[in-house]
């Protein structure tokens, strides 16, 4: 018989996704809102350009950045459910009130282990496992051979070199907060 253990703590990250028009003016109340319930920011990426996919003009916008950001105090890996169901609700803070956009703001929260990559989302789907609160989690991308590595299920954003890059950054403050091996 396997022995019980508690999970390490793991690294919270968010990926922003938020329309050029509004970046410049929200974006820094978006991060002091995000900060006031997760703490402080330890990274935050350069902006992306989002052309990964049109799935989103309709709502946010036709020129959508991404930017991720991650959090210097670690979480339960149980909390990222209720992390999703908040991130939820600070999005609909924004909807419509903006530029009379349905959905002005995207907040994808995720958790970060040495190995994987975790998403969490309000969309069930074969490779996803529930968790509560109406969220499921995806492990979206796996750490082996020093690389993250796609899975046949991985967003094509996630796919990128560019994604993977500023994950490895993540990554590496993750395994120092944790005195982590490999």
């Amino acid at each position: 018989m396997g022995e019980i253990k508690k999970p390490e703590k793991v690294k919270l990250i968010c990926g922003i996704l938020i329309s050029r028009l509004l970046y410049e003016k929200y974006f820094s109340r978006v991060t002091s809102i995000l900060t006031s319930h997760f703490g402080e920011i330890d990274y935050q990426s350069d902006l992306i350009d989002f052309t990964f996919t049109n799935y989103y003009k309709d709502e946010i916008g036709r020129e959508v950045y991404r930017i991720f950001v991650s959090f210097k105090k670690l979480i339960e890996k149980e909390d990222i459910s209720s992390i999703k169901v908040l991130t939820n609700e600070i999005e609909e803070s924004f909807s419509y009130k903006v530029l009379n956009l349905k959905r002005p703001l995207n907040l994808d929260p995720g958790y970060m282990e040495l190995s994987k990559l975790v998403l969490a989302s309000t969309k069930n789907f074969y490779h996803r496992i529930y968790l509560r609160n109406g969220i499921y989690g995806e492990v979206t991308l796996y750490y082996s051979k020093k690389m993250w590595n796609d899975l046949p299920w991985t967003f094509p954003d996630y796919r990128s070199k560019e994604y993977k890059r500023i994950l490895t950054e993540i990554r590496n403050i993750y395994k120092k907060q944790i005195g982590g091996n490999e």
